[in-house]
């Protein structure tokens, strides 16, 4: 057993409620979560957690442990940090989070130059939609979408997230090709599901589009919405309607003729992205190199 391991999947237990979230959190099965409770248990001689098909409460002495847990990573990771900045070369693991369509299409593929550049790096990366908590999730940096940064991080402008409005040829040879805006009114537009207190919530209804005439405020109806671009995009390829996706999820099918750019004298929404990251954790080179690099990559425009 990876005793610092188990102890940071038991942290993860404790802090998201369950051992399913956990395993989201920290990218093993749930089964690998239970292997490692039942072994810290076992190495321990009592149990940490009392656990029933609908609940898992912590014991006295769970919870004890648990604060006992936190001080322990957070010196181990204090002496990471000290050992990487007297080397001062990029080291150790970066954790990085970003979205999930920005993630698979623009970060992972970049991630195999920047591991060319600095050797001596682990990146750990988390894909999700969610708003961790950068210091208590333990993440050195973020990409994120939107205007909110939380108070105390330093948030470096990236260029920003654009969209295209586009369908299959064999759809639009069923239903027709939009001319203006309020054509999509009477076509099947496949939706992407926002979390609620997102502030794009309200384009599941309705899609905002700005040209010469001015802005349009279309409302949308159709037969899928789904929480997920990747969804999104085999949907539209498969014919099934009108989509508005990320410009790096859908540039090939574009080129390949396989998907068709759809009212391209109006301007589609976009939303602004940053770099996000703890200004005292900048003074370490795996950080440095990194925000760096992708602001080389993907930095606004002066």
């Amino acid at each position: 057993m990876d005793l610092f391991q188990a102890m940071s999947v038991y942290v993860k237990v404790v802090e998201t409620g369950s051992m399913t979230a956990a395993a989201l959190e920290c990218g093993v099965s749930t089964t690998m979560v239970g292997n490692h409770l039942r072994a810290l248990e076992q190495r321990l001689g009592v149990r940490l957690l009392n656990r029933t098909t609908r609940r898992q409460r912590l014991t006295e002495f769970g919870a004890e442990y648990y604060q006992r847990c936190l001080s322990v990573l957070g010196l181990v990771a204090d002496s990471e940090r000290l050992a990487e900045q007297a080397q001062g070369e990029p080291a150790g693991t970066l954790r990085i989070t970003a979205p999930l369509t920005f993630g698979t299409e623009r970060l992972a593929p970049a991630l195999s130059e920047f591991s060319r550049r600095c050797p001596q790096v682990k990146v750990d990366v988390v894909l999700t939609n969610r708003r961790h908590d950068l210091i208590d999730a333990g993440f050195d940096v973020a990409i994120r979408l939107g205007n909110l940064v939380p108070p105390g991080l330093v948030a470096r402008p990236l260029e920003d997230y654009t969209l295209t409005l586009c369908a299959s040829k064999a759809y639009l040879e069923r239903r027709g090709t939009p001319q203006h805006p309020e054509d999509l009114q009477h076509h099947d537009c496949l939706v992407f599901a926002y979390p609620a207190g997102d502030e794009w919530s309200s384009a599941e209804k309705q899609w905002r589009l700005s040209g010469a005439d001015g802005e349009r405020l279309v409302p949308v109806s159709g037969p899928l919405m789904i929480n997920s671009s990747a969804g999104l995009h085999q949907a539209a390829r498969a014919g099934m309607g009108v989509v508005m996706l990320h410009d790096a999820l859908v540039n090939e099918d574009l080129q390949q003729g396989r998907l068709v750019a759809l009212l391209q004298d109006y301007q589609l929404p976009r939303r602004p992205m940053n770099l996000i990251y703890a200004q005292d954790r900048y003074r370490l080179p795996k950080l440095r190199r990194f925000v760096d690099f992708a602001l080389e990559q993907w930095g606004r425009p002066e």
